[in-house]
Formats: structure tokens, sequence, C-alpha cells
């Protein structure tokens, strides 16, 4: 067996109703004076003053920062900064999607640090230092709340990652009740987010794609295979948001160690050009991305297919039906087809093949190299 590494969430909670008693067992972690990192969508819901309520019931001043918005830009995460530092926080608390516990992450390590942003983008460019950090995810997808990666829109178009030790948290608090409310549309694409996670993990040719990461990344599919669909079409089924819930968390310990694809490659420029969701963004790719690998290498295909959908396991060629069912089961959740349906013309696939090809810390994982010419037929099969 070759060296390997595994780095995870330190704690890690799970159950109904933990929202309500965050004061109980995070209170001494996060401190006198705690601000909430959240979106306006959230705030429509009664979880931010929830969290607030629980918090201030074990003695904590609190402050809510809630103007988080899907892919996230360097100003509004250098306003969060601003604010941790002005009210004195002694502890963040990231309640939300991905996009608001990237925030959180980025905003609680420059708050300690005193890092400028610009000077962190890669791996393992942020220096060490981080307020006490709780994360609280409400949605079943970006397993942001166990992964030491935080993605930011930088300029008008692109994205950049940071990537540290750094970032991962103190705690994550996994509450499936938070889940229950999200609307059928975003719980596919968060879910097929998560999936994709596992996918590429599992096949990814990273020096660190490891035995832990491929167990859990065979159990996150087990689990959300069983469940994505009841989750998508009876959104109050408490059993299947527990299963979703737990799976995105598994994926996210899992592509945390060994490093996700070609899929998430071309998926960012989807999201940054068109304003995409980062869920259904790689729905769109996941299935011809998928069959340009098989070709060379369809053995890790063939081996997970069964995991999520156990009727393939009696099929030949498993690896080829196993694209099938994944594009399949992306309609069956509603999510729509192709490019063209999103609204991206022909004639942007061009500049999108030329942005995939400057992922190239993600492009280094996939098991079949990517040339820009074959980043742009992957695009013109998916328009």
């Amino acid at each position: 067996m070759k060296p390997f590494t595994f780095d995870t969430t330190p704690s890690v909670r799970f159950g109904p109703g933990l929202l309500d008693t965050l004061g109980e067992f995070a209170g001494n972690l996060l401190g006198a004076r705690v601000v909430i990192v959240t979106d306006p969508g959230m705030m429509a819901t009664d979880m931010p003053h929830r969290a607030e309520r629980a918090l201030r019931a074990a003695g904590a001043e609190v402050a809510l920062f809630r103007e988080v918005e899907a892919d996230p830009s360097e100003r509004l995460v250098i306003e969060a900064r601003d604010v941790l530092r002005e009210f004195g926080a002694t502890g963040v608390l990231g309640l939300g999607g991905g996009s608001s516990l990237d925030v959180a992450k980025l905003a609680a390590a420059l708050a300690a640090s005193g890092a400028a942003l610009g000077e962190c983008y890669g791996i393992g460019k942020l220096p060490a230092g981080r307020l006490p950090l709780v994360l609280v995810p409400t949605t079943a997808g970006t397993g942001s709340e166990v992964t030491p990666i935080a993605i930011i829109t930088t300029g008008e178009k692109e994205k950049s990652g940071v990537v540290s030790p750094v970032l991962l948290p103190d705690l994550a608090v996994l509450d499936p009740e938070t889940t229950l409310g999200l609307p059928a549309s975003t719980t596919a694409a968060t879910g097929v987010d998560a999936i994709v996670h596992a996918i590429e993990s599992y096949c990814s040719t990273s020096a660190n794609n490891n035995p832990v990461s491929r167990a859990l990344a065979s159990e996150a599919l087990r689990l959300m295979g069983q469940s994505l669909e009841t989750a998508v079409k009876a959104p109050g089924n408490l059993a299947a948001r527990s299963d979703m819930l737990l799976g995105s968390l598994l994926a996210g310990q899992s592509f945390a160690n060994s490093p996700v694809a070609a899929v998430h490659a071309l998926a960012y420029p989807i999201g940054g050009r068109f304003n995409i969701p980062h869920g259904l963004s790689n729905a769109l790719v996941l299935p011809h991305v998928l069959r340009f690998n098989v070709v060379t290498a369809p053995e890790c295909y063939a081996e997970i297919a069964p995991l999520l959908f156990p009727e393939l396991a009696s099929e030949t060629d498993r690896a080829t039906a196993f694209c099938d069912a994944l594009q399949a089961l992306a309609g069956r959740c509603g999510l729509p087809p192709r490019l063209r349906d999103v609204g991206i013309e022909r004639v942007a696939l061009p500049e999108m093949a030329d942005d995939a090809m400057k992922q190239t810390r993600l492009l280094i994982n996939n098991p079949r190299p990517v040339t820009r010419s074959d980043a742009l037929g992957i695009y013109e099969a998916a328009w």
C-alpha cells in the first residue's frame, strides 16, 4: 500500500434538531462574540434566528453577516472579514449552502491572519491562524463543511480556489431538518454535485488517492443512490434527507483528500460565465466527461456503477451504462439536459474551453488527459 495523507474536520455532529441546541455544544468553542455568516435566502427562513437564539442562550453576543451571494466575489469575502474585525468576533458560524460556508471559512482565516486574499489562491498559501469556526450546511451537495477548499469568483468570469488545512472548521453540524425546505431543483442540483464529488474522488489519478477516500466515496454513492430521487420528489422525507446530507459529507471528506478532476474543471466556466449554479453546471457536463474518460479508463467507473445503480451489476459494459444512467437520473430529477437549455450559445464554447484549460489543479487528476480540443469536444457534446 502506498503512503497517503488523510485530513478532515476534527469533529462532526449529526442529528435532527441540532440547530436549536447549538449553544449547548458549540457555545464555548465560539466564545462571547459570534458572527453568523449566511445569505438572503436563508434569512427568508427562521434558521439564522434559531441559531442566533441558541447562541444567545449560551451567553454570546451575536451579529449577522447576511449578504452572501452565489459564486461569492472577492469583494464579498473582504466585506465579511471586515465585519468580523469590527465586531471583535471570537468565533464564526457559517450557515447555508456552499457559498456561505466558503465565505465563512475564508473570512475567519483572513480576519485572524491578516493575510491578503489575492496572495492566498492555490495550494498551501494561506497563513496559519483562524478564528474558531463551526459550519452548518443546509444543502446536501458541496461538502464544504469537511473540505479545506474555498472557491471564489475572481474578476468578471473566472473562479479560483484557496486550498489549505487552515480552512477545515473545528466542528461540522449536520441537522437534516435544515434541508427539508429545499426546492426540488436545488435538491437535484446539489445532490448531483455530491455524486460528482464521490465519482471523481474515487477515480482520481491524484497521488493521494487512498483507501479511506475510496471507502467514503463508495458509501456516499450507496447512500445517495437510494435517496436522491426520493428527496427530490418527496421533499419532506427525513430519511432521504438524512441519507443525502450524510452522503454529501462523506463525499466531501473523500474529495478533500483525493481531489476532483475534469467534470469540475469544465463546470467552472459554466458557472463563472453564465451564473449557472455549480451543481447544475456539473450535471450538464458529467455524462459527457465520463464518456470521454471511459475510452481509456473504464475500470473504476465499472467498479462504482452498481453502488449508485444496483441494476447495473449484471451489465457487461457497466462503465458505458453508468454514463447513460447518470444522464437519465439527472433528467428524472428535472435538471435541464443540455447547455443550450440554460441559455448558453454555441459561439461561447471555444472561450469556455479556454477557461477550462486554466483549471490545471483539477485537470491533472483526470483519468484521461484533456487537451483544449478535447474540452471543446465535450462542450459540443453537452450543447
